[in-house]
């Protein structure tokens, strides 16, 4: 008994610590400050840096970047020929800032040796449009859009976004009529080391999956919602090579949540729905909380924030302020943009 009680209290002890430590780590409330405003534009894409510098691309070829140190923005507006400039994804690496836009022809943008942004890529076709884009490292990179063949549309960068080629269909699975991909928060791509998750929608809604940086493919099914060109997913996030999770459902039901959510913990071979038929319905973008052990999420969209502490089993609502994308600088900050606005968002 003299062993047996010490040894007791010692568990006891690391219980209820360990219980503390994950009550600091769950979040209760989230505090919204704006940090810039537009009211013309609808921001979809965003990138937050460790140097918590935020670069943003929207509407009417406007972009932006903003310096932590002065809390200025500087913008510009992307002009080619006549072109009403539309983007939605933005990528960047160590030296660069990328910015793709979305209709015919699709343009995608690089910074300069002098500074200003150019063409680096140039596709054109009635069908062409591109949804998102991300890097594996400074030097290869990826973005995804809709099918102008038989296949998702998928260009690839090996030498920092200089050149950039677009991989052909007997390369990539077939996709199945009506199934495409959203541009709606430019996170319908996830990168984890080599491997990325392509996440489709329409009247499919699967997963591509690359295990060495885009050279090949295989296509997986899921339970996610499908069948309508409305429905599917619209944002996924992997915390490490297992675990992931994905949102989505019907942007014209919102309100809705059968099979909108979903997991995986065998690096997307599999899926299984979560939450099903309970709050949050449609969300654009989903977040893993970083250093959350794959615990926790942030979810927005016009609907507003939500979080789970538990893989998405359970949610909570933080806020009833709508978002369309979002991206965290650490585990209680984040940065959020939406229709006309960019915001910092302190979870406590």
């Amino acid at each position: 008994m003299r062993i047996l009680i010490p040894l007791f209290l010692f568990a006891a002890i690391v219980s209820c610590k360990h219980k503390e430590e994950n009550a600091k780590n769950k979040i209760a409330s989230v505090a919204i400050e704006e940090i810039y405003t537009d009211s013309v534009l609808s921001i979809r894409a965003i990138d937050v840096a460790s140097d918590k510098s935020i670069a943003f691309a929207a509407n009417d070829g406007v972009f932006g970047l903003y310096n932590p140190q002065t809390e200025q923005w500087i913008t510009a507006q992307q002009d080619y020929d006549t072109l009403n400039l539309q983007f939605r994804a933005v990528a960047r690496t160590i030296n660069d800032f990328f910015m793709i836009s979305v209709e015919n022809p699709a343009l995608l943008f690089k910074t300069g040796e002098n500074g200003a942004m150019e063409v680096v890529y140039k596709e054109e076709s009635d069908k062409v449009f591109y949804d998102a884009m991300r890097f594996w490292n400074s030097q290869e990179g990826i973005a995804i859009g809709d099918p102008t063949e038989d296949c998702l549309s998928i260009i690839i960068t090996r030498d920092g976004g200089h050149t950039w080629h677009k991989l052909p269909c007997s390369l990539l699975p077939k996709i199945k009529e009506g199934e495409a991909a959203f541009a709606a928060s430019n996170s319908n791509i996830a990168i984890v080391g080599n491997k990325a998750w392509v996440a489709t929608g329409g009247m499919t809604s699967r997963i591509l999956f690359s295990d060495d940086k885009g050279k090949t493919w295989q296509i997986f099914d899921t339970p996610m919602i499908h069948g309508k060109a409305t429905t599917g997913i619209y944002s996924i996030d992997f915390y490490d090579e297992n675990n992931g999770f994905a949102i989505g459902g019907d942007y014209t039901k919102p309100d809705e949540t059968k099979a909108n959510k979903m997991r995986t913990s065998d690096g997307g071979k599999t899926w299984q729905l979560v939450a099903d038929g309970v709050e949050p319905g449609y969300r654009s973008c989903v977040q893993y909380v970083p250093n959350s052990n794959g615990k926790e999420l942030v979810a927005v969209g016009e609907k507003g924030i939500d979080y789970s502490s538990d893989s998405g089993n359970t949610w909570k609502h933080l806020s009833d302020e709508g978002f369309h994308t979002i991206r965290f600088l650490n585990d209680s900050v984040a940065y959020a943009a939406g229709q006309g606005r960019i915001a910092k968002l302190e979870f406590q």
